[in-house]
């Protein structure tokens, strides 16, 4: 261990001899007509002493390169064009800019520094942010670039406010749409340079017009998606909106109440062949269901007794108002049709029909919030649109069409305007992308790859999100999420355990800095341990009490291994801006810094006095 084990962090003492033997070289050859002594053997000590200085310029260039990498590396921008020509050289890949792979060696060298003082090499900038010096311990930076099929196993990105969070995704959605994959973006915080980011990338690709955007802030400028559009099961759209509910435990009879009223509204709906949606659920539920109960019982009395109207004319001829009509319907059912020809459908919406008002009332009471904020104002035509009225010119959309057609879609929440309407609508299309997800698992041998892209994921975190994160990959699904803080998961979940669990699931995790304790712990904790060496060094003195004159000393150094976390967790709290570690699928342990998709900006002048 100790013929291996060397500290760069001390001073440059080959750089003092090399000196040296230069200085030896230049006063044995410049003084040489001073001294009444033979020239040659001046001229001989002059070239020995030059090629002794030669023997140690390598060593001393070696360790001056290495300490001046420590002082960081100036941001990399690269134009979107010159972005576009690279994309070819990098088939089958994912490119996440620059750096070299953490070994063990690098946490040795980042421990040895912090006892020698980074501050030696790497005096603090004021303008500068973080720990410079920790992306100069791999020195010369390379590519860093990922094979396509580590990211299906999906990514975590986590990172403190304006710690490249943005820019990351920059690099990964342009990525995705130059080769020509579909591209789905939720953005709880309706980021314009995301968006910007979206729309760049599509005219970097040729094709301006896959470029889709919805954004409730703007409606007029937003496209039109039905949220409930795809499904292959009734009970699928009635489950959709009830994990919308909040719920402490998952044995909630509010919920449990809400989710079969939605299932008998929706499976009444589909018997008289009309689509569900938002709109006409809160419809049938707050106002009554009683013009439906009375369309599907006719319907159904058509389908499977025909000439039934002969039959019912004298229990409908004494109805006077439509509570007694359906009422009489009713009747007929139970009495004349249910015998023969019973129907689940139906007896679930008569069950809805003659149930307690008030009593029904206050069982979706937890539901009826949310179907309001979901079809109020202009979300009522953006997420309820109607086909059939032609006068609305915005397009109507869906998450089926747009993935089927390779389209990029931005989702802006507005969740800073209305948190809770933001991470509802954020809620619902992501249980609308898990059941795309099931067709195309179910029904596609080989589906081709779409990128989600979640921007604050904690916010539209519920069990959909929880099932593409551990099915999605089958369906071709590649989630990238980003999150500020484990907390973020662990509140909106409910419980640490059920956080792991949801983050349990990925495979993948790019950090960035960090600044909750918690957080840095668990990236920390995910990282392979790594083997580093100390000194130890030791004195002693002993003298002997009978002859206080004899005395004996000793002093010694020793190498101690110990196991250590392969990167310091309160290193991640000193990443400067796009800077980043990364834990790759395979074990693979990345320092990396980001590119900036674009041209610098120019500096703000100053203010006029």
């Amino acid at each position: 261990m100790s013929e291996t084990y060397a500290n760069p962090w001390r001073p440059n003492y080959e750089a003092r001899v090399c000196l040296l033997w230069l200085g030896v070289a230049a006063f044995a050859w410049g003084t040489v007509d001073l001294w009444r002594l033979h020239a040659g053997a001046f001229h001989w000590l002059a070239i020995l002493a030059l090629v002794m200085a030669l023997i140690w310029l390598p060593s001393a260039l070696s360790l001056a390169s290495r300490h001046g990498w420590l002082r960081g590396h100036p941001l990399g921008f690269i134009a979107p064009a010159d972005f576009t020509a690279r994309m070819p050289g990098w088939v089958g890949d994912l490119w996440l800019g620059w750096g070299f792979d953490w070994l063990p060696a690098h946490t040795q060298l980042a421990l040895d520094l912090m006892r020698a003082g980074p501050e030696r090499f790497a005096r603090r900038q004021p303008k500068s942010m973080g720990a410079t010096w920790l992306h100069g311990l791999g020195g010369r930076d390379r590519d860093v670039r990922v094979p396509l099929e580590h990211i299906e196993g999906h990514l975590l990105v986590v990172g403190t406010t304006g710690a490249g969070k943005t820019r990351l995704f920059d690099l990964l959605v342009t990525q995705a749409v130059l080769r020509g994959e579909a591209v789905v973006i939720i953005d709880p915080k309706g980021d314009q340079d995301l968006r910007h980011t979206a729309q760049r990338a599509c005219a970097l690709a040729g094709i301006p017009g896959r470029f889709v955007s919805f954004h409730p802030a703007f409606p007029g400028e937003s496209v039109r998606i039905d949220p409930l559009h795809s499904f292959n099961r009734a009970t699928e759209l009635a489950s959709r909106i009830a994990a919308l509910i909040p719920s402490e435990t998952g044995n909630d009879p509010f919920k449990a109440f809400g989710q079969m009223a939605l299932s008998n509204v929706v499976q009444g709906l589909l018997a008289v062949d009309e689509r569900p949606s938002l709109v006409s659920l809160r419809h049938y539920l707050e106002g009554g269901a009683e013009a439906l109960v009375e369309r599907a019982l006719r319907r159904y009395f058509t389908d499977c007794r025909p000439g039934w109207e002969d039959q019912a004319d004298g229990l409908l001829a004494r109805a006077r108002t439509g509570d007694a009509r359906v009422k009489a319907l009713v009747r007929f059912y139970r009495e004349r049709v249910s015998p023969e020809h019973p129907s689940t459908v139906m007896d679930g919406l008569i069950g809805l029909f003659e149930h307690e008002q008030v009593h029904f009332s206050k069982m979706i009471a937890s539901l009826m919030p949310i179907l309001n904020m979901l079809t109020a104002g202009d979300l009522q035509g953006l997420l309820s649109p109607d086909a059939a009225t032609p006068a609305d010119g915005r397009r109507l959309a869906s998450m089926a069409g747009v993935i089927a057609a390779g389209e990029v879609l931005y989702v802006g929440l507005d969740a800073l305007s209305d948190t809770m309407v933001g991470s509802a609508i954020g809620s619902i299309l992501i249980a609308d992308l898990a059941a795309v997800a099931g067709d195309r698992y179910n029904h596609q041998g080989r589906p081709s790859p779409v990128n989600v892209f979640i921007d604050e994921a904690a916010e539209v975190v519920n069990d959909p999100f929880i099932q593409l994160l551990n099915k999605g990959r089958g369906a071709g699904l590649r989630l990238t999420i980003a999150t500020q803080t484990f907390a973020d998961f662990a509140a909106r979940t409910g419980s640490e355990a059920k956080a792991r669990q949801v983050l349990g699931n990925i495979n993948n995790l790019i950090a960035l800095r960090v600044l909750d304790a918690e957080t840095q712990e668990y990236v920390a904790e995910s990282l392979p341990k790594a083997r580093v060496v100390t000194i130890m060094r030791a004195h002693g003195s002993t003298t002997d009490s009978t002859n206080p004159v004899l005395y004996t000393g000793n002093t010694g150094e020793r190498l101690v291994e110990e196991e250590v976390e392969r990167f310091a967790p309160a290193l991640l709290g000193q990443l400067p801006n796009f800077e980043y570690v990364a834990k790759l699928s395979g074990g693979r342990i990345v320092k990396g810094r980001l590119p900036i998709l674009g041209a610098p900006r120019a500096p703000r002048s100053a203010p006029a006095q």
